[in-house]
């Protein structure tokens, strides 16, 4: 999650004037640490996920000092820790990340997001849903075109191609993560999958009036890994994280596809060729 503006966190203190400045002794240590914790909740704000060894050297604070700013944004519900499993680490203990709470966002105002709802329901209003989908299919159309290369990278495997795109979501703040799940006997192999999670999404409270974000970037994966994914949950509609069902093992089970006669009608062809999990 990227944003260059420095927003101040509602309720704390205004910056000071330079009268105030000259009687810097008189300043009570609470007003310092809401200055402080200013600063750290903006670092997250625009560098989250982060870890707190991140912000300490970003900063400048030793690592007792910054956790202890970031325990009392995170007891005010502002901040939330999401462990977020680095790429390529194998077996592990997930990394903690601090990025900003629905609270936190909603804390500091989203007036652009107030704006983007605005103008996405007077767009609707007068054009339609389909300018809708396709403001957002735009919207999407950047992400595709950046991940594209690095998850065709991954090559063939459909495992591999999830995981790269999961790290390519992380790094733009989606806190992201790639679980294998393998079917064992007596299930069939056709039913192993990928679970892709995103723990943060910089747009929620767009998604949640506008469904169709969401269902715009489920297709993207879907284009991404060359499989029908399905979306199990999303946070604009109210889950705990963004879960993607990839299935990995329907390609295998089937073995080599032998090419279909084109269907007699336009009746029997279908949006989603593969099967529903």
């Amino acid at each position: 999650m990227t944003n260059a503006v420095a927003v101040p966190f509602a309720g704390h203190a205004a910056p000071r004037t330079a009268a105030d400045r000259g009687h810097v002794a008189a300043v009570p240590v609470a007003d310092s640490d809401e200055r402080t914790r200013d600063r750290v909740l903006g670092a997250v704000l625009e560098h989250g996920p982060i870890s707190a060894a991140e912000l300490g050297d970003m900063l400048g604070f030793t690592p007792a000092a910054v956790r202890r700013h970031l325990d009392h944004l995170a007891r005010s519900g502002v901040i939330e820790v999401k462990r977020v499993a680095k790429a390529g680490a194998g077996a592990g203990r997930p990394a903690r990340r601090y990025v900003l709470s629905s609270q936190g966002q909603s804390t500091l105002g989203n007036d652009y997001l107030d704006i983007a709802a605005l103008a996405l329901e007077q767009l609707q209003a007068v054009a339609g849903e389909q300018a809708v989908r396709a403001f957002a299919v735009e919207r999407f159309a950047d992400m595709e075109r950046r991940y594209a290369p690095e998850v065709e990278q991954a090559g063939p495997d459909i495992t591999a191609k999830a995981q790269a795109l999961s790290a390519a979501l992380s790094r733009d703040g989606f806190v992201a993560s790639a679980a294998s799940i393998e079917a064992k006997a007596p299930l069939p192999a056709a039913l192993s999958s990928v679970q892709l999670c995103q723990g943060h999404c910089p747009i929620q409270q767009l998604a949640a009036k506008f469904p169709v974000f969401c269902d715009v970037e489920t297709e993207v994966f879907s284009r991404l890994v060359g499989v029908d994914v399905r979306r199990l949950s999303t946070l604009a509609r109210g889950g705990h994280v963004c879960t993607t069902h990839i299935p990995t093992g329907r390609l295998a089970a089937r073995g080599p596809q032998v090419p279909q006669a084109a269907p007699a009608s336009l009746d029997e062809v279908t949006n989603h060729q593969q099967e529903r999990p």
